[in-house]
């Protein structure tokens, strides 16, 4: 949801000049700057690593819900998606500013009870660790989806869809609290152009950065 978000967005800035999107499934999107590659192990990136070079920014969106999940099978596609995505990345675009959407809450001690936190905080610490030229952790609190745009997990759906008349009252009431798949792509492309001086960026900064 949040990936359909950014690439919206970037499709729209004309600062913009390309999009890559890596997934296991079309976007369906079409655009003269989109370029799309299909790709199914999130572990090995091998096969298409020689395309994945020359790049400004790296807006890595993926994401699950840890509900019903143990620590192992999160930590496999939290940490080790991101991190196989990142290794990759990083020797082969030294100029790249690389973004990642944790959440509120991210335990960066990686010591604490909730299992997704402490999880989130690892993968925000190894990734602060690669050379890359910057590095940038958002922590969104509630997302709401907007033009259109709609999650994959059929729940999520069904909370969005009840929630969205709420929104504007939420907005108004727990500004740091909620933002939208807007505000967190062209909060994304403000930080890929002009950087922050704050690595880990909560909720409320990131609708700073998205005005």
């Amino acid at each position: 949801m949040v990936g359909q978000g950014v690439l919206r967005e970037c499709l729209l800035d004309p600062t913009v000049e390309l999009v890559l999107a890596i997934g296991r499934t079309d976007t369906a999107q079409r655009h003269p700057k989109l370029v799309e590659i299909l790709h199914a192990d999130f572990f090995d990136f091998t096969d298409i690593q020689e395309q994945l070079t020359g790049f400004d920014a790296c807006f890595f969106c993926l994401g699950i819900s840890s509900a019903g999940m143990n620590e192992t099978e999160y930590q496999r596609v939290t940490y080790g998606y991101t991190l196989a995505a990142a290794e990759t990345l990083a020797p082969r675009n030294p100029d790249m500013t690389f973004i990642y959407v944790s959440g509120t809450g991210t335990d960066s001690s990686e010591r604490g009870r909730v299992m997704w936190a402490r999880i989130k905080g690892k993968t925000e610490n190894a990734l602060l660790k690669l050379p890359f030229k910057a590095h940038y952790m958002m922590r969104p609190g509630f997302i709401q989806p907007m033009h259109g745009i709609q999650s994959k997990t059929r729940l999520y759906r069904t909370l969005y869809a009840v929630t969205a008349p709420l929104f504007p009252l939420w907005n108004a009431l727990l500004p740091n609290y909620v933002t939208t798949t807007e505000r967190v792509g062209r909060a994304m492309i403000r930080l890929a152009k002009d950087g922050s001086p704050k690595t880990i960026l909560e909720n409320r900064d990131i609708n700073a950065l998205s005005t």
